[in-house]
């Protein structure tokens, strides 16, 4: 299930009376406020407020429901710290079992609520700012596709470029001059003008340009399988351009920068935060 598709889920979830604990949790490690296991004592202090404050309304059935998914909620966090990234988004409730967790690679604002359904007001925000949304990276070898959502790498998969040239050259000291061979065995020469090399760079061009036309097909279809909002293309100017062109929408971005081979978290810098 998509993050998408779990928000309209929640939007639905309601029960008669407060059930529902909807936690927004700061664990950036860069952020001053949540540095060096603050994050702890927000944590602690949010959840105790609401305690006090049930305690307050003399609501004994409330306040049992809300101790067990405290219980919960902190033990969830506390036992997964040493995988945290920037944030984590929790909506749970007693009621029909909801438990939605979400570790997330954007910023969040630390608050905590006890209501009758999950408060998605700040988880919306993040949505937007972050959507679901396709990074395209094309190069010679053929394209890496990130599938990302609120900072989070959904899925990565590759897609290689078989050039169809079958290109070979005979080793250093062969008994030879050093063709470039095409094909099975076949040879280019240098008749009509242009050089073996010139040649093979025209047809791999050609064969290249293919692949891309190809892929942008295939990359609309995952658009709409995926659900994504955006695609953002990666790569140098030559090959972004160049793919750019076979997308029937213009792409949300253009990053210029061979990526290629960087790590995720980098490549979605560069799109997003830069």
């Amino acid at each position: 299930m998509t993050l998408y598709d779990k928000i309209q889920e929640l939007k639905s979830f309601e029960c008669p009376d407060r059930c529902v604990l909807s936690v927004y949790l700061n664990t950036n490690p860069a952020d001053l406020n949540a540095q060096n296991g603050a994050w702890k004592i927000h944590l602690k202090n949010g959840l105790k407020r609401l305690d006090e404050y049930l305690k307050a309304s003399n609501n004994e059935k409330e306040m049992e429901a809300y101790k067990n998914l405290r219980k919960k909620v902190e033990k969830e966090i506390l036992d997964n710290q040493n995988e945290l990234h920037k944030g984590v988004v929790i909506f749970a409730s007693e009621h029909n079992d909801l438990w939605s967790v979400h570790y997330v690679q954007v910023p969040v604002k630390t608050s905590f609520h006890w209501e009758n359904k999950p408060e998605l007001e700040e988880l919306r925000y993040m949505y937007k700012a972050y959507p679901y949304a396709g990074i395209v990276l094309p190069g010679f070898k053929g394209i890496r596709v990130i599938d990302t959502s609120m900072g989070i790498i959904n899925e990565e998969f590759f897609y290689e470029f078989d050039s169809g040239l079958e290109v070979w050259t005979e080793q250093k000291g062969a008994r030879s001059s050093g063709r470039v061979g095409v094909g099975a065995g076949s040879t280019v020469t240098g008749g009509g003008g242009g050089s073996p090399s010139d040649e093979l760079d025209h047809r791999l061009k050609e064969n290249l340009e293919r692949f891309y036309k190809d892929m942008g097909s295939k990359m609309e279809k995952l658009k709409k399988e995926r659900k994504w909002e955006e695609i953002h293309v990666v790569g140098e100017a030559d090959h972004a351009k160049s793919f750019a062109k076979t997308l029937h929408e213009k792409p949300k971005s253009c990053v210029y920068k061979n990526l290629m081979n960087n790590d995720p978290g980098k490549i979605l810098h560069e799109v997003f935060e830069v």
